[in-house]
């Protein structure tokens, strides 16, 4: 499973991509925000899920899951949000938008892999 790590920090992609090395997962793409993930998307990058920060510039996460979910192309990919934004508000946001699960930074790699696990359960 090849997976799309999307954050603005290095250093939480960094946590990101331990955290999946640590569930066995080594093939990992990385973008700096949601313009860069789409383009690599577009281009041809073949990814199986995406995880994605909310706040970040050029392209929020929102912004990107709702690019996604409105291309045929990739409308199917599963879509993990990690993000700060923990109020019900936002939550709520970010599932009409149609990510498929939501974990409120900071978080344990437990709990990345049970949200992760929730979406590939489906």
């Amino acid at each position: 499973m090849r997976f799309l790590v999307v954050d603005d920090s290095p250093t939480m992609r960094r946590i990101v991509i331990n955290a999946l090395k640590t569930f066995g997962h080594t093939e990992i793409v990385e973008a700096g925000d949601g313009q860069e993930a789409f383009t690599k998307l577009a281009t041809g990058e073949v990814v199986d899920f995406v995880i994605t920060d909310w706040n970040m510039p050029e392209m929020s996460g929102l912004e990107l899951t709702k690019s996604i979910r409105g291309d045929d192309r990739f409308k199917h990919l599963p879509i993990l949000m990690v993000t700060t934004r923990g109020l019900k508000a936002d939550i709520i946001e970010a599932l009409k938008a149609k990510v498929n699960n939501y974990v409120v930074k900071p978080f344990t790699p437990a709990v990345l892999k049970e949200k992760m696990d929730a979406i590939l359960n489906k």
